[in-house]
């Protein structure tokens, strides 16, 4: 999980930019970003909406900074690069491009709450497809990709696209046999078309005095097991891991190509 670092200029024009993990890293990023001019520094979550913790954890690396001298008034926190909704378009976009046959649904395997989401999102590629057959599968989860195109066969599909649900392709370098590549969800420039309107958006917040950290912190809200605090009381959710919520940014979703 990375978070990209958008430095930006007095036109609110991006000036430089880095990737880096969430945690001591990202901190490090932002502190050099700070120090190497004076204008706002912007940090774009770079989750495709299965992964709410990553904006928890970005919003949690930046919050001191942004109390501090040096960040405040000059960082802000963009909304995600993509929220579920996003994501479920640019699929979409994906499988009309797709040959006929059966559409697998890949992307790294991550924690149960986030892998069931995706679920979620191949079922509404697969209502308003013309895809018969949407799966899902998991480059180190259950089930794999070459157990997913095995399932996609049984079931009657001569052939079976993967689909990244990523950045990047899942399988690295190589592609499981018997499985049609669809290449990168996302080109570079559909990617940089993004990145800038979340962090237009973002500057114009901060003008305002938004940084959007306190709404990231809040971003893991709703995404795990509910319980209720006493037992017949009322019930009140709260996440035990990792939780969802989801944004709105209705934004023009790019195409893949």
């Amino acid at each position: 999980m990375t978070a990209l670092v958008e430095g930006a200029g007095a036109r609110e024009r991006a000036v430089a930019f880095a990737v880096a993990p969430v945690g001591r890293p990202l901190a490090e990023a932002v502190r050099s970003a700070l120090a190497a001019g004076e204008g706002p520094v912007c940090v774009v979550p770079m989750t495709l909406g299965r992964d709410p913790g990553l904006v928890a954890d970005s919003a949690r690396a930046l919050r001191w900074l942004a109390a501090g001298p040096e960040g405040r008034g000059r960082l802000a926190l963009t909304a995600p690069f993509g929220a579920a909704e996003h994501l479920v378009g640019w699929l979409r976009a994906a499988a009309a491009v797709a040959p006929a046959g059966a559409l697998l649904v890949t992307a790294p395997a991550a924690g149960p709450f986030d892998d069931a989401e995706l679920f979620r999102i191949a079922r509404l590629v697969r209502q308003f497809g013309r895809h018969r057959w949407v799966e899902v599968a998991f480059a180190g989860g259950d089930p794999d990709p070459v157990e997913g195109a095995e399932r996609c066969r049984l079931l009657g599909a001569g052939e079976v696209t993967a689909v990244a649900a990523s950045f990047g392709s899942p399988f690295g370098a190589a592609v499981p046999p018997r499985l049609r590549d669809g290449g990168p969800l996302l080109r570079p420039a559909a990617v940089a078309g993004v990145v800038a309107a979340r962090t237009a958006a973002a500057l114009h917040l901060l003008g305002h005095g938004e940084d959007g950290i306190a709404a990231g912190l809040d971003a893991e809200h709703g995404h795990g097991y509910a319980h209720s605090h006493e037992p017949g009381g009322p019930r009140h959710p709260h996440p035990h891991t990792q939780s969802q919520a989801q944004s709105h940014h209705h934004v023009p979703a790019p195409t893949p190509h």
